[in-house]
């Protein structure tokens, strides 16, 4: 890579908006620092700092030292003009997205389904299950689950991703070379050699600073096609987060919970005030998101299933025919069973009732 795309963002008074709004003038980083300074003044005006910094090249052996100390630990560092930068943070609102991204990892970070899950560091047992049973049941169409590899809800979403082979995205708040909470090392790891990543906007050696998490919170959110608040307090990052997402046009939902449990207030709070909308479960996830899925078509699978095991064996005689000729008429059924017509008017009413089979206009059967 280039050292000049990363020297453009060490420039004091040079923020993301503003690199983006003068690449959008000048898109070649590397022949802005060949420019004289009266072709700099055309662009900076006034800004005198910014022209010395491009004119002396003054952060070009920190951003050298930056390449190199990112290839000692395999890192790789993306500059939102680069493919492999996750697009999403490139789209409209989404202009204090960072320019320059550090990713530890080979994920791919423009997948078609990205779904963030936040939620509170102090989840109870029933926050971490249920962000649990949501990841498992979208372990089948292979989303990109994002979160923060904080304590609690993010570390259940990423456990429930590496365990369910999906690819996960860790998004720190700190320097790669590191890894908060501690105990959280194993699995970062296990993100990584499963195909996920782990990334951060801050180059190696940040040290950890409160004020960078809520900065943090912005990259998930705008990493996210769908952010999934599944157990939050009053107050919080996991709030924080949504109200980002919102803001960059991205849906929100929100798990309910119990309406004397603190810790789902928040996310009651989303639902009651419209800026979260409730589901239960994944297939309301990619109903309201109107994502093709397979979660519904595999829960009424496994609920066929285990009623065929229930069933009798003239209620299965039927059902046989049925998955042979797809449409049948009674006097079809007559005609090819061995059972008297009153008999198979009552196993029909049956097989209604139990959701096996439904009839439709003229007395035509099928399974459900």
């Amino acid at each position: 890579m280039s050292p000049y795309p990363i020297s453009l963002t060490l420039i004091p008074g040079l923020g993301s908006k503003s690199i983006r709004q003068l690449l959008d003038i000048s898109p070649d980083v590397d022949a802005l620092f060949a420019m004289s300074r009266p072709q700099l003044k055309e662009i900076f005006g006034k800004h005198e700092g910014v022209i010395d910094a491009i004119a002396n090249k003054t952060t070009l052996p920190q951003a050298e030292k930056f390449i190199a100390e990112a290839a000692k630990y395999h890192i790789d560092i993306l500059f939102f003009t680069d493919p492999a930068y996750p697009q999403r943070l490139n789209t409209a609102g989404c202009e204090d997205s960072p320019v320059l991204l550090y990713r530890l990892g080979q994920c791919d970070l423009n997948m078609q389904h990205h779904v963030a899950l936040v939620g509170s560091r102090k989840a109870t047992d029933y926050g971490r299950t249920t962000t649990t049973h949501l990841v498992e049941e979208m372990s089948a169409d292979k989303p990109l689950i994002v979160s923060g590899l904080a304590y609690g809800i993010d570390t259940a979403a990423h456990t429930a991703a590496v365990d369910n082979a999906l690819p996960t995205v860790a998004v720190l708040g700190h320097g790669l070379d590191i890894i908060y909470p501690i105990q959280n090392r194993g699995l970062a790891k296990r993100i990584v050699e499963q195909g996920g990543a782990l990334i951060t906007e801050y180059p190696l050696h940040t040290e950890i600073k409160p004020t960078n998490f809520p900065a943090r919170n912005r990259i998930i959110a705008a990493l996210a096609d769908a952010t999934v608040v599944v157990e939050a307090a009053e107050r919080g990052g996991a709030l924080i987060t949504a109200n980002i997402a919102s803001s960059y046009n991205r849906e929100v939902f929100a798990v309910p919970g119990r309406l004397d449990d603190t810790t789902s207030e928040g996310c009651n709070n989303l639902i009651v005030n419209n800026k979260a909308i409730m589901i239960r479960n994944a297939g309301d996830l990619y109903f309201q998101m109107g994502w093709k899925n397979t979660f519904d078509k595999r829960r009424r699978k496994e609920q066929q299933q285990s009623l065929f095991a229930t069933l009798s064996p003239n209620e299965q005689a039927i059902v046989d025919l049925l998955t042979l000729n797809n449409e049948m008429t009674m006097d079809e059924i007559d005609r090819q069973s061995d059972l008297p017509l009153p008999k198979i008017a009552s196993i029909m009413l049956e097989l209604e009732l139990k959701k096996v089979i439904r009839c439709l206009p003229g007395r035509i059967y099928k399974l459900s």
